[in-house]
C-alpha cells in the first residue's frame, strides 16, 4: 500500500490582520485550493437511531394519512392518556362516583362531584389557589402550588379518581404571556394531579362547550354561569358575579366528565369499544 505524505499548499499565507477571526471582511471570497498533494480514498457510512422493532410512521406531505397512520397517530394518543392515568382499583368510595373538573387558569377553579348512579348528591366548587409575584415591575398572578396540593388531600378522594382538566390552546390574541401562564398552570394541574394519584383527562373547550351548546361564537361567559347556576341551584350564589365564570366552567367541565365516563362504561360492555372510543 502506497504511504501518503500530507503537504500543505505552497505559498498559502493569511495577512497578519487575518488572524483575529473577527476582523474577516465580508467581502474577502477565498477561492478553494486543494491542500494535500494526493487525494484520500474515503468510504460513506450512515447510521440511525430509529427503533426498527417500533418504526415511525410518516404522514404524507398532502395531509392524507393512510388508515395505518391513523392508527399509530390514536396509538400515541392513547399513550399520552395512559401516561396520565392511575392504574389502581378505585376502592373505598362509599359507592358514589367522584368526579372533578378543573379550569386551569389562574382565575379558575375546581369542582368535585358526587353522584349515586346519576343523581349529582353532591357539588362543591374552589376556587384556584394562587400567589402573588413579582415580574419585572409588574405584579402577577401565579397558581400556588402546595395550596393546590393541600386542596386535594383535604377531599380525601379514592385513588384512581378521573380529573378532568380543560386542555390549555394559546390563542394569538393571548399575547406570549398569556401563552406562557395558560401552559403553566396546565402543566401544572397535570404535575400536581398525577402525583397525587388521580388519573388527568384532558378536555378541549370545544368539546364540552359544544355539548353544553355554549361554543356559538355569541356565547359568552355569562351564559356559562346562567347554565351552571341552572343545573346546581345550590350553589347560585357563589355564580352571582362576572368574575365567577372559572367556577362556572369548572363544574361543567365536572359535568361534561360524568356524561364522558357514563359513556365509557357503557362502550366496555360493548363489542364496539375500541371503534367508537375513537369519537368520544
Amino acid at each position: 500500500m502506497d504511504s501518503v505524505l500530507l503537504q500543505p499548499h505552497q505559498g498559502l499565507f493569511l495577512p497578519q490582520n487575518l488572524m483575529n477571526p473577527f476582523s474577516l471582511s465580508s467581502k474577502l471570497k477565498l477561492k478553494p485550493r486543494t491542500l494535500f498533494s494526493k487525494s484520500l480514498p474515503f468510504r460513506i457510512f450512515c447510521t440511525t437511531s430509529q427503533n426498527l422493532e417500533n418504526p415511525i410512521t410518516e404522514i404524507p406531505p398532502n395531509g392524507k394519512a393512510s388508515a395505518n397512520s391513523k392508527f399509530n397517530l390514536q396509538n400515541l394518543k392513547q399513550n399520552w392518556l395512559s401516561s396520565l392515568s392511575n392504574n389502581e382499583q378505585i376502592d373505598g368510595n362509599g359507592g358514589f362516583d367522584w368526579i372533578i373538573g378543573i379550569d386551569p387558569d389562574v382565575s379558575g377553579a375546581l369542582a368535585l362531584l358526587k353522584y349515586d348512579n346519576s343523581v349529582c348528591i353532591s357539588a362543591q366548587v374552589f376556587d384556584a389557589p394562587f400567589v402573588q409575584i413579582s415580574v419585572g415591575k409588574t405584579r402577577r398572578k401565579r397558581l400556588d402550588a402546595k395550596s393546590i396540593v393541600q386542596l386535594l388531600q383535604s377531599f380525601d378522594a379514592p385513588k384512581g379518581t378521573t380529573a378532568y382538566l380543560e386542555q390549555s390552546i394559546p390563542f394569538p390574541r393571548d399575547g406570549k404571556l398569556g401563552w406562557w401562564s395558560g401552559g403553566f398552570g396546565y402543566g401544572l394541574w397535570i404535575g400536581v394531579l398525577v402525583a397525587s394519584g388521580f388519573s388527568v383527562v384532558p378536555v378541549p373547550s370545544s368539546s364540552w362547550k359544544r355539548e353544553f351548546e355554549l361554543a356559538r361564537s355569541t356565547s359568552s361567559k355569562d351564559d356559562s354561569r346562567e347554565l351552571a347556576a341552572r343545573m346546581f341551584p345550590d350553589l347560585t350564589s357563589m355564580l352571582k358575579r362576572k368574575k365567577d365564570h372559572g367556577r362556572a366552567e369548572a363544574l361543567l367541565i365536572a359535568a361534561y366528565g360524568k356524561g364522558y365516563k357514563t359513556k365509557a362504561d357503557e362502550l366496555c360492555m360493548s363489542d364496539d369499544t375500541p371503534e367508537v372510543l375513537t369519537k368520544l
